[in-house]
């Protein structure tokens, strides 16, 4: 059974899946231009993308454009498909990210931990860059419609919408994780609804892309029967071959249990999605880690009272040394049982597309995020 096509501005994605963007460094050219091959949209994240290159400390601006700029065209050399960047709202270096990834020619912007409230007016007279927020409400894709077309006669290329089963920063209250009230399949519903007055009056259409425990070819298929244009999954490509970290941190996912999961609260002021570790325990234990902070890469981040630096934390985590790190992981991350390439998990998501097509005049459509 083919996947439709997913559309964004002039781009057509040849599946509707979009790799999500994972910092720090676990999604870079490697990832991204491998899942592009396959015809779904690959993303880097922009995030700390810099944190192994030269003066990081001292000129962190700099490492990180020029660390984005070698990832990007790397990626480039490797595919002729769609890439993008995901580039946080939250992050201190988010206009040096929007600029340099535009200037790059990088075929889509995806932004979220915060509102891109301000995102078009990066864009220069001959720019095909596409801009994509990611939001948890349709309250938050309506400010930003009316937002954008009031300042810059400018609507979304398309939104995502990340529900509470995510892994990594979650935009949500803790205490609305669980609640029924913001399943993914209502927040989609939410977002639509929003977008499609929007939609009407200025005769563009915004797709809105389902994202957040995202996990089987049987969640594309009821995600796009209750609207959605397309999905984003992160977690399921954290375990492929061209994953861009470390060996041990795909492992981490292989061997995760379900109760493994759990929620923190990060030091940039948000909730997060991790998979349980010794270093975790030391944290929730009230054992504050010697801190001194050389990056500064979130806003919120006060140094002066976090336990930790959570770049630091990841970046370990991302070469496998987990007694100073952890994983961010969806809530699904138990489900993965082995790692393969990009090609087989493609392949095995277009078969059990296809199995839940042939079902579905069996099957109410429902979003099963196991």
């Amino acid at each position: 059974m083919e996947l439709p096509l997913l559309k964004i501005g002039h781009h057509a994605s040849k599946l509707p899946i979009i790799q999500g963007g994972m910092g720090v460094g676990i999604s870079l050219s490697g990832l991204a231009s491998a899942v592009a091959n396959e015809g779904g949209i690959g993303v880097i994240a922009a995030i700390m993308i810099g944190i192994n290159e030269p003066y990081i400390g001292t000129d962190g601006a700099q490492a990180h454009i020029r660390a984005l700029k070698r990832e990007i065209r790397k990626a480039k050399d490797l595919t002729r498909g769609i890439l993008g960047v995901n580039i946080m709202v939250a992050a201190t270096d988010f206009g040096d990210a929007v600029r340099t990834s535009i200037d790059e020619g990088i075929d889509i912007i995806f932004s979220g931990a915060g509102l891109p409230l301000n995102l078009p007016g990066y864009l220069r007279e001959g720019n095909q860059t596409k801009l994509v927020p990611i939001v948890s409400s349709g309250r938050a894709a309506k400010i930003l419609c009316k937002k954008w077309l009031s300042k810059f006669n400018y609507l979304p290329d398309a939104f995502v919408v990340e529900g509470p089963m995510a892994g990594g920063h979650l935009g949500f209250k803790a205490e609305q994780l669980d609640s029924p009230d913001f399943a993914l399949e209502h927040l989609l519903k939410d977002v639509i609804e929003a977008v499609e007055p929007f939609e009407r009056a200025e005769k563009k259409p915004i797709p809105v892309i389902a994202a957040g425990g995202i996990y089987s070819g049987e969640d594309i298929y009821n995600a796009l029967q209750l609207g959605a244009a397309g999905v984003q999954m992160g977690t399921r490509f954290v375990a492929t071959h061209e994953c861009d970290a470390d060996k041990a941190f795909k492992q981490m996912y292989v061997q995760a249990n379900a109760e493994d999961l759990t929620i923190i609260k990060s030091p940039v002021g948000l909730p997060g999605r991790v998979i349980r570790n010794e270093f975790i325990e030391r944290i929730n234990n009230g054992e504050k880690r010697p801190l001194k902070c050389p990056y500064h890469c979130i806003k919120t981040c006060d140094p002066e009272k976090s336990p930790y630096c959570i770049a630091m934390a990841l970046e370990c985590a991302r070469r496998g040394k987990f007694k100073n790190g952890f994983a961010f992981a969806g809530q699904n991350a138990f489900r993965v049982n082995d790692i393969v390439s990009v090609k087989e998990l493609i392949n095995s998501l277009k078969a059990e597309y296809g199995v839940a097509m042939s079902d579905s005049l069996k099957t109410q459509p429902k979003l099963n995020f196991g």
